[in-house]
């Protein structure tokens, strides 16, 4: 009789496990194509994880459900049920298995932290600003002659360790690449630090997921993943660009910068409402006065606008803020 009750107990939560792991891991998608190296051991924590969790709810539902037709009260029957005394074996068993289970998964994930925080001497450092509501990337070593370049686009060699020095001057932001998996958060008064080797050529988003402010949602951008020959050109595009100066690097720095998820600019198809509309509180304006707006983005204060709207002015290179100043002054300014 006891033999029957397991066949059946395990005939059962074999099918509850197998409906469920079609739907949870085939048929449903939970998350992107995975585009890291880091990425990809995490995934396997998490298909692991999943698993258990499967394996378990299989089974106390299997019990459950056979309880409820092998021990429901027959029609009429209005007594309580007999008392009865637990059983120490399987109480005994059901404290040790997951007890071995959950030290496997914190094994094993501090196994992937200290790996995916291991990266050759030679990688790639990038600076990262996170301000209210803009990332801003500067490339601190000498390859590629990008050395002291600060651009407002994440641009990156697939297969290549990365590691991101990430700080803010305002409030807390998190830095997230849903495909890279990883997440770090982006605290005022420290450096934190995000390691990762792309695998996937693309573009991904780069999203803030800590609530920073009225332009939260907004705080968006993307990194571009290339093969060595589309970021050689990238490379020489942006050289070329402050190189060029004038108009092709205030323009550059404009969109580079984070300027266009706020503002809006004609001449740079950008659309953002979060600040004044460029074309309008800026025409008639001298240099001297843009200028001023920019680095202190307090002293007038657009009609409909609060105070304290515009995040506190950021360090920016001193060509490439004459450059942004220069540009706006032509595109929507008297140039005075």
């Amino acid at each position: 009789m006891r033999k029957t009750l397991y066949i059946q107990l395990l005939l059962l939560s074999v099918v509850i496990g197998a409906i469920t792991f079609v739907i949870s891991l085939v048929v449903i998608s939970w998350l992107p194509k995975v585009a890291s190296e880091e990425g990809e051991r995490i995934d396997a924590i998490y298909l692991f994880t999943s698993i258990i969790c499967i394996v378990i709810f299989a089974i106390v539902a299997a019990v459950t459900i056979y309880a409820m037709f092998k021990f429901r009260a027959k029609p009429g029957e209005l007594e309580d049920g007999k008392p009865i005394h637990g059983h120490t074996g399987i109480e005994i068993m059901w404290t040790l298995i997951p007890t071995i289970l959950v030290t496997a998964i914190g094994i094993w994930s501090a196994i992937v932290v200290v790996q995916n925080d291991d990266l050759p001497d030679d990688h790639r450092i990038v600076a990262v600003q996170a301000q209210q509501f803009a990332w801003s990337f500067t490339y601190n070593d000498e390859r590629d002659g990008l050395g002291g370049m600060q651009v407002g686009e994440l641009v990156v060699r697939v297969n290549e360790p990365l590691e991101l020095h990430m700080t803010s001057p305002d409030v807390i932001h998190a830095f997230w690449v849903p495909e890279w998996r990883q997440k770090q958060d982006v605290v005022p008064g420290i450096t934190t630090f995000y390691r990762i080797t792309p695998t996937e050529e693309g573009v991904f988003p780069i999203i803030c997921t800590e609530l920073c402010g009225l332009g939260h949602s907004v705080m968006r951008n993307q990194v571009r993943v290339l093969n060595d020959e589309a970021f050689e050109a990238w490379a020489t595009e942006i050289r070329s660009a402050v190189d060029g100066g004038g108009e092709t690097l205030g323009k550059s720095v404009f969109q580079n910068q984070g300027c266009a998820a706020c503002h809006a600019l004609a001449d740079a198809g950008a659309t953002g409402a979060i600040g004044p509309d460029l074309d309008s509180v800026l025409t008639g304006q001298s240099a001297e006065a843009i200028r001023q707006s920019i680095v202190d983005p307090n002293a007038v204060i657009s009609e409909g606008f609060a105070e304290g709207v515009m995040p506190p002015y950021g360090a920016v290179p001193e060509d490439q803020l004459e450059a942004l100043v220069d540009y706006l002054a032509t595109a929507v300014g008297d140039g005075s």
